[in-house]
């Protein structure tokens, strides 16, 4: 990659506007733009950008776990006014990045524009000097010779990162089976979210513009239930915004551990944020299903919980009577032997063996059926309420 060292990086702004429909994207992207200085702070004439949406599964737009095909349009015309070149890519969960942008409405918008798919099932080394935990990527060869990226989260509940945002979007510039490899060998939630800032740092994206016009609560990132929040985020540090999601959906930020290492390696400061535009207070809201609890999402390192991990710790749970027995659970699920396994062929759904479980809830997101909720044992209820 190459990027251009002279557009602000480091600043703490973050723009909020309020938009209650995509069919007023637009106005509401200007506004937001023109509040953090204008289109050509952040793109000139010629430059090739990358476009980054949230595909995820590369579900129709309706289910609202993608970025609205609307929202994409909307960013792409705007950089194209500056007179820039773009292209667009992600590396979903589960199929391939062609299967996704065709399911999820993005391609017949790009192709529209003139924007091309970029290769983001091939890899790239590259190196990361100044990584918290990670001195090397594979990043996706879309990546190689593009000017600057520019992200476009999706605002949802997540079962390991508590919401996905602007840091966690960046983890599909990782094509393949690197994500579940990732997911096996970073167990601890700090580890996993240190190589999350990294790889955030590393790809340090023009710009993060998010999608939380219709946002996801409950069982998401893929099987919650959609929520107007009517907001438009843009802002140069993805940590900063990222903060701001935590308190409109009434998070304590510090729970969200992406969010606790970027703030304790000093990549963003929570005193300095500077919301322009609405009025942050106004559009939190109070109710907004997200876990709130103190507990661990993977079990806690304290030695008399350590041993009680099956009947203390959150952990993925299915419900026989949604699972189609697809099998696809069993696919993504990244730990070897499989922490959830048929064990008489596709005849009956599934089974979790919880001791080999990781906690990593790929199977979860994964899950085409909602089959799959996250569950915290009555025990682990308590110990969180007794603060243990």
């Amino acid at each position: 990659m190459q990027h251009r060292t002279d557009y602000p990086r480091s600043d703490h702004q973050v723009a909020l506007v309020k938009c209650g429909s995509y069919d007023r994207v637009a106005e509401a992207l200007c506004h937001g733009i023109n509040l953090l200085g204008g289109l050509e702070k952040y793109c000139s004439p010629g430059e090739l950008l990358l476009l980054k949406p949230n595909l995820l599964l590369g579900d129709k737009p309706e289910k609202g776990s993608t970025t609205h095909p609307l929202f994409f349009q909307a960013v792409a015309e705007l950089f194209k006014s500056g007179g820039t070149r773009m292209v667009y890519g992600d590396s979903p969960g589960f199929g391939s990045p062609q299967a996704a942008v065709q399911t999820s409405g993005l391609k017949t918008i790009a192709e529209s524009l003139g924007l091309e798919l970029s290769d983001f099932l091939n890899v790239m080394q590259v190196s990361n000097p100044d990584g918290i935990l990670l001195k090397q990527f594979n990043l996706a060869k879309g990546l190689r010779g593009v000017d600057g990226v520019i992200n476009l989260p999706k605002l949802k509940t997540h079962g390991l990162t508590r919401l996905t945002g602007a840091v966690k979007n960046l983890f599909g510039c990782l094509p393949g089976v690197q994500k579940a490899s990732f997911h096996a060998s970073l167990k601890d939630p700090s580890r996993f979210s240190k190589m999350l800032v990294d790889l955030a740092e590393h790809i340090s994206p023009r710009l993060n513009i998010m999608d939380g016009i219709l946002g996801m609560e409950g069982n998401g990132p893929r099987n919650g239930r959609l929520r107007q929040v009517g907001i438009v985020l843009l802002s140069t540090n993805p940590h900063a915004m990222d903060h701001c999601v935590a308190q409109i959906m009434n998070l304590k930020p510090d729970l969200v551990p992406t969010l606790r290492v970027a703030r304790e390696n000093g990549l963003y400061h929570p005193e300095a944020i500077r919301i322009l535009g609405d009025s942050l207070g106004d559009c939190v809201l109070p109710d907004f299903d997200v876990n709130r609890s103190l507990a661990s999402v993977t079990g806690s390192q304290r030695l008399h919980l350590k041993l009680l991990k099956r009947w203390v710790t959150p952990h993925p749970a299915l419900i026989p009577d949604k699972c189609s027995c697809c099998g696809r659970c069993v696919k993504v699920c990244p730990v070897n032997p499989k922490a959830v396994r048929f064990s008489n062929g596709f005849r009956q759904p599934p089974q979790f063996d919880y001791h080999d479980c990781v906690r990593c809830y790929c199977c979860q997101e994964m899950c085409p059926d909602a089959a799959i909720i996250i569950k915290t044992p009555m025990l682990g209820k308590i110990a969180n309420h007794l603060k243990l």
